[in-house]
């Protein structure tokens, strides 16, 4: 083999080598690491679709003190509009095991009123993270007693930053009634979810997210739920398919008469990054 033959050898294998490194360290670049994922779980409108299924148990419900439960089927799809705005949908479907509140009445299982929220989001954010838009709920319960027979609306706002290994926000809409029956009660309802969590890097994290709701048409202690609690959480690959996981307990400060005092929850969501 001549020099020239041999030098032009070398170049190539090393043009090759070359090749293979920037590659890898491409695709190194887009694979998300764990913490990554779990801030995206954790991002009410991350640009990511996700499916979660959440069970909330609250024992000692009622006035017979049984154990009531909701499992809650909640998809999350954004859209890209154009460069500048997406638009990520979040719909929640509830399926609801509800105690009796009398003797006359049985325990009742089946769908509550399907709520759904649609905010507009800037495609690329600073190091404040927004949304706005309405949220709507429709009277798609099996059974009246599961749902408000109403369909109503109103605005969602969804803030939020990301500071390190933090992630801190708030999601907050109320919604009226404007259309239904005229025998059921008019809607006028708040809901209010402050989030604040540690994350560590193998995507382990501390969270605190209760859902604090607010009748604005009853009265006294019936008016308010705010619950105070914490949970931890686990993002996980299983066959490079992301998994998030979190379990949590929350203790009711504020509570109508008949309500729990406690709410256990636990969730699993399946993301799809892109």
């Amino acid at each position: 083999m001549t020099p020239r033959c041999l030098r032009r050898g070398v170049l190539l294998v090393l043009i090759s080598a070359l090749y293979r490194e920037s590659g890898a360290l491409a695709q190194q670049a887009r694979t998300p690491s764990l913490e990554d994922l779990a801030k995206a779980a954790q991002n009410p409108i991350a640009d990511t679709i996700s499916v979660g299924l959440e069970t909330i148990v609250m024992p000692n419900t009622g006035p017979y003190r049984q154990t009531a439960n909701v499992v809650k089927i909640e998809p999350v799809i954004p859209f890209q509009l154009n460069a500048d705005w997406n638009l990520v949908t979040r719909t929640t479907i509830p399926g609801i095991a509800q105690v009796r509140f009398s003797a006359e009445q049985g325990r009742i299982g089946g769908v509550g009123d399907v709520n759904q929220i649609l905010a507009l989001t800037p495609s690329h954010s600073g190091p404040l993270i927004w949304g706005v838009g309405p949220t709507f709920s429709y009277p798609s319960a099996t059974d009246p007693a599961l749902g408000s027979g109403k369909w109503s609306a109103g605005p969602t706002l969804v803030a939020l930053t990301m500071p390190g290994p933090w992630v801190l926000g708030v999601l907050a809409n109320n919604i009226w009634s404007f259309a239904g029956p005229s025998d059921r009660a008019p809607v006028n309802q708040m809901m209010l979810q402050y989030f604040v969590t540690y994350n560590f890097s193998d995507g382990s994290y501390i969270s605190a997210s209760p859902v604090i709701t607010a009748n604005w048409l009853a009265k006294g202690r019936d008016r308010w739920v705010i619950p105070i609690g914490a949970g931890v959480g686990k993002m996980f690959m299983v066959d490079q398919q992301p998994i998030n996981a979190e379990i949590g307990v929350y203790y009711n400060l504020l509570k109508p008469d008949h309500a729990s005092h406690w709410q256990f929850r636990a969730s699993l969501a399946f993301l799809f990054p892109k």
